[in-house]
């Protein structure tokens, strides 16, 4: 029986282009160099940020990103940088035509938070995640307001404010993916 081959070529097709913005809000400078291959692997580009220090936490640094890519990317980028002890970092991507919005925050504590967000960047709870809420306050396992701070991301946020306007006025770079 003679052997054959078949070579497939796979292509994108449908792809949307998002944007969004990558705000890594402290990490050791041992780990700078790392976050930015690690974006870069993702985004497909090199990429070299400007790191400030962060005056919230002696001996760590902050940059901002820019970034245009395909949707999906901030989830991409997220896995990338999830479990970095020492990194605390959100990253932001638009909805599209056919994609929703989306916001991860990440600190060593608490891990990853993901919202899937709308036009307007509000939050947008699934049906499913609110009413699991309402039932484990129903149970007494925590209360409602609890549950959907936790839904909301307050926590995260909690955490993350310091951070967030100790870098305020920094310098943001933009990255364009070439599609």
């Amino acid at each position: 029986m003679e052997e054959v081959t078949v070579t497939t070529t796979a292509t994108r097709t449908n792809t949307q282009t998002t944007r969004g913005i990558l705000f890594v809000h402290s990490a050791p400078s041992a780990l700078c160099p790392h976050i930015e291959w690690a974006v870069g692997g993702v985004l497909g580009v090199a990429v070299s940020l400007e790191w400030t220090p962060q005056p919230a936490q002696a001996g760590t640094y902050r940059a901002e990103l820019s970034w245009t890519g395909d949707a999906g990317s901030a989830a991409a980028v997220a896995s990338a940088l999830r479990g970095w002890n020492h990194l605390r970092f959100e990253i932001t991507e638009e909805p599209t035509s056919s994609t929703e919005g989306a916001r991860y925050s990440f600190t060593p504590e608490l891990g990853v938070f993901h919202a899937v967000t709308g036009l307007h960047g509000d939050i947008m709870i699934p049906e499913d995640r609110l009413k699991a809420a309402v039932v484990k306050a129903a149970l007494g396992d925590t209360t409602i307001l609890n549950e959907v701070d936790k839904l909301l991301g307050k926590p995260w946020d909690d955490e993350l404010e310091t951070f967030r306007h100790a870098g305020d006025g920094a310098p943001v770079r933009w990255l364009h993916q070439v599609v």
